[in-house]
């Protein structure tokens, strides 16, 4: 399966640098819809933790073939992720990325509605941006997608903590990393920081069979993510606590899609944010594991694009009318 398909090698439109308010460079691309026809609305897709924009391979393909609405889309690379540049420890934070998202919807999407798309990290990236922002999602932003994330308590439930070689040396300064997330060590548990397919295949994936050639294409993006990159994000993932933050949601269409069977973020993590945004669609992928938006994509475009269209019809039909659909 997935065996002539171009995992990483779809082309943009355009690509540019936008400059966070601190200077470090993330890495954007636009794309077009695939007609050449013009965009009703705008979908800001946003990367998860360890990852890159490549993740979004099979909504990218997707949103692009879409005519009803016609989609423009912009994909960037998170600090110290992709192609961006790489961010300090002290910038690498959960609030440094909200700025950093409100940077990319300034110089790429300063007017028109938008849908905001996160998975993971990526999802908590927009919970800070509301934070920071709420007048924005009260006026710009119709939709919001919270996939395979959290709005807190990320520490309290998860895989059991793995047997490590003592004699590793990067898994010997990786505490914090088992302290917060203790699955996350085998992916550096290795000699030398390479990573192992089977913990990739643990941990990104469920219960279901998946093809070879999707944990090929999340080991090729994990490996390009420094170690250092997943220790310098461990204060502020575990730290993460945005439930007061989910208020400045209350004016959006917003989709809460996980699987349940990730190991990252539970699906009690989603009916958490569920509970806190009574007004939300909530979908349970079943079998599903982290990695939802690449091992079950077809449900989880139903939903993106049953989202996006009810965002570009406007505000008129009512949440809580969404919220029946689910």
């Amino acid at each position: 399966m997935y065996a002539d398909e171009p995992f990483g090698k779809l082309p943009p439109s355009r690509t540019c640098t936008v400059a966070a308010d601190d200077g470090v460079p993330l890495w954007v691309e636009e794309v077009d819809p695939d007609d050449g026809g013009t965009p009703d609305i705008t979908v800001v897709l946003v990367h998860g933790f360890a990852v890159s924009r490549l993740s979004w391979h099979f909504q990218r393909r997707m949103f692009a073939e879409q005519t009803d609405p016609r989609v423009r889309q912009v994909l960037y690379d998170q600090r110290s992720h992709g192609r961006s540049g790489r961010a300090s420890e002290e910038s690498s934070t959960i609030e440094q990325l909200g700025r950093d998202l409100a940077a990319v919807l300034r110089a790429v999407v300063p007017k028109g509605p938008v849908v905001l798309v996160g998975h993971s990290m990526g999802a908590m990236t927009v919970m800070a941006l509301a934070e920071q922002d709420p007048d924005l999602f009260a006026d710009r932003v119709r939709g919001v997608a919270l996939i395979g994330t959290s709005a807190g308590e990320i520490g309290t439930s998860g895989l059991p903590r793995p047997l490590l070689s003592r004699y590793n040396p990067l898994t010997r300064g990786m505490g914090t990393l088992a302290d917060w997330q203790p699955g996350l060590v085998e992916l550096v548990r290795a000699a030398g920081g390479q990573l192992t397919r089977r913990a990739v295949r643990l941990l990104g994936f469920g219960s279901r069979s998946v093809s070879p050639r999707l944990v090929d294409f999340l080991v090729q993006m994990l490996d390009v993510t420094p170690v250092r990159v997943l220790a310098d994000f461990i204060d502020t993932l575990g730290g993460h606590n945005r439930y007061a933050a989910l208020a400045g949601l209350q004016h959006c269409y917003v989709l809460v899609l996980s699987g349940d069977r990730d190991r990252m973020t539970p699906f009690s993590h989603a009916e958490r944010i569920a509970t806190e945004l009574p007004d939300a669609k909530l979908v349970r992928v079943r079998g599903a594991g982290h990695m939802v938006i690449m091992e079950q994509p077809d449900l989880v475009n139903v939903n993106l694009v049953d989202l996006v269209r009810q965002c570009a019809r406007g505000r008129g039909m009512g949440r809580r009318w969404w919220r029946r659909r689910a």
